[in-house]
């Protein structure tokens, strides 16, 4: 089964996947005229907008929600693994995969925001309801949304319950070891286990509203305390900044691992982080509670920013500056660059906690270990987000066939599974799950373009509203874009109240 998964993941994260998805970054940096640059101030201001509902969240929740979806094991371990296969040159195509990725995050978060749905008292959208409106094509949108249950259900959540046991090990150890069909594991994973599956069962059993809630309050605070951390290991370490700057940029061109496996590293590894063109952001961003689709594309946009450009290089500077890691061939497994023992583990979360560890002692290590339990756990409440959405597209058309309490209980018996296994195996499960997502999102949301260019004529409204002064309103009729039926609804609905509200004439 491992050589199949193998297999199966090296067909899809061939070198054509890596340069669809820096090429579709290209096409919509160049397209919005940069508008991940242009737009900086504009982000931050619609970050902290009081715009919730009944029905939605305020776009501070939906990014809080995405960020939890973003921010996760990718940042701790990921990181390490693409220095560890990639050497450090890895880290600057993470750079480049945010900063280009963050006008394909605006432009798939937008589309998601122009053909959502108002369902059971909440909104819901993401790539299968746009490519079913946008392209008119329901085939591609059943199968993304099959290959995200499956992706997110099934493959990605194991990943972040295998970290967590991972850094529950490296703190407090095995404990005692227990016998199981999955092989011997220690007492100390199995409590770390218990303790996700519990309250993650309270949260999911909730709803997107408490799902939200619970993101809101700990994403902001487990990236801020965890940048902190990176910027004392910095300050103290001041002198070797330019130096380690340099080596990535260098690197990144001659790479100890090879060049092909810097970007393939960094590519693989950046997108896994940051999600920009992998279809999941715009589930939670259609959730969101705007006045026009533009802007929840911009705060995804910065989600990206926060996710890459922020917590992932306080990874890698941590890592790179302490000089906790190794670099290994991946091909042959030979070792290029050793500073740290030759069986520490490349694919976890080793690097990070041996970095801040040499800094901080045992402090470092049990910071780290609560990290990546909160980011990871955070994560995992995306995903299962994601799954239920797209269970509810699917029962749109199976007449309520599929349980979503079913859903909940795969996704325990996953994370339950992910625990227990080896983290290699997990890993390439994961990159299954992500590649068939972006694979299928990337060239669709393309295609929409060349259909009909929603998510640019968007911008220019947006733009143009902005200029005038506002207000900010959106009438997809008057931009020629069919099928957005929540918009046309509300804005018929505000036509309405204001006729109400308007006094007659004499």
């Amino acid at each position: 089964m491992e050589a199949l998964v193998n297999t199966i993941n090296g067909i899809i994260w061939s070198p054509a996947l890596i340069f669809l998805c820096l090429a579709a970054g290209l096409f919509y940096s160049i397209l919005t005229r940069f508008a991940q640059v242009r737009h900086f101030r504009e982000m931050l201001r619609l970050l902290f907008s009081p715009n919730d509902s009944a029905s939605g969240i305020s776009s501070f929740q939906a990014l809080a929600v995405t960020l939890s979806g973003r921010v996760g094991v990718g940042n701790i371990a990921g990181v390490a693994a693409a220095i560890g296969f990639g050497g450090p040159g890895a880290v600057f195509w993470m750079w480049i995969v945010a900063f280009l990725g963050a006008s394909t995050a605006y432009a798939e978060s937008t589309l998601g925001q122009i053909y959502k749905v108002e369902e059971n008292g909440q909104y819901r959208g993401g790539p299968a309801y746009y490519f079913e409106k946008a392209l008119g094509q329901k085939w591609l949108a059943i199968v993304f949304a099959i290959s995200a249950i499956i992706a997110c259900g099934i493959f990605l959540p194991g990943i972040q319950a295998n970290a967590v046991g991972n850094a529950v090990t490296h703190v407090f150890g095995d404990g005692n070891i227990v016998a199981t069909d999955y092989g011997d594991v220690g007492t100390h994973k199995l409590i770390a286990l218990a303790i996700i599956l519990i309250v993650l069962g309270f949260i999911i059993f909730g709803g997107i509203k408490r799902i939200a809630n619970f993101t809101q309050i700990v994403v902001p605070f487990m990236a801020l305390a965890y940048i902190i951390m990176a910027l004392i290991i910095v300050f103290l370490n001041l002198d070797k900044v330019p130096g380690i700057l340099g080596m990535i940029v260098s690197d990144a061109f001659t790479a100890q691992a090879g060049f092909g496996a810097a970007i393939g590293w960094g590519v693989k590894r950046g997108i896994y982080s940051n999600e920009a063109g992998q279809g999941t952001g715009p589930h939670a961003s259609s959730a969101a509670e705007v006045d026009h689709p533009a802007q929840q594309g911009l705060v995804q946009a910065f989600s990206v920013y926060i996710d890459t450009l922020f917590v992932c290089t306080a990874t890698a500077l941590m890592i790179l500056i302490t000089q906790q890691y190794n670099v290994v061939n991946e091909v042959t497994g030979a070792l290029i660059v050793q500073n740290v023992d030759i069986a520490t583990e490349v694919a976890s979360p080793a690097f990070t906690q041996l970095a801040l560890s040499s800094v901080f002692g045992n402090f470092g290590q049990g910071f780290v270990g609560m990290a990546i339990f909160f980011f990871a756990f955070t994560t995992i409440l995306a995903y299962y987000y994601i799954a239920e959405t797209n269970v509810a597209y699917l029962n749109r058309y199976f007449k309520g066939t599929i349980s979503l309490n079913l859903v909940k209980f795969v996704i325990m018996f996953m994370v339950s599974y992910g625990t227990v296994n080896s983290s290699g195996y997990i890993w390439n499960l994961g990159d299954i799950g992500v590649g068939l997502m972006a694979w299928i999102n990337i060239l669709g949301i393309l295609a929409i373009f060349f259909v009909a260019k929603p998510a640019m004529m968007c911008l220019r409204d947006y733009e143009e509203q902005k200029k005038a002064g506002g207000p900010i309103t959106f009438d997809p009729r008057k931009l020629g874009i069919t099928k957005a039926d929540f918009w046309e609804k509300r804005l018929a609905e505000q036509q309405a109240q204001q006729a109400k509200e308007t006094p007659p004439k004499d």
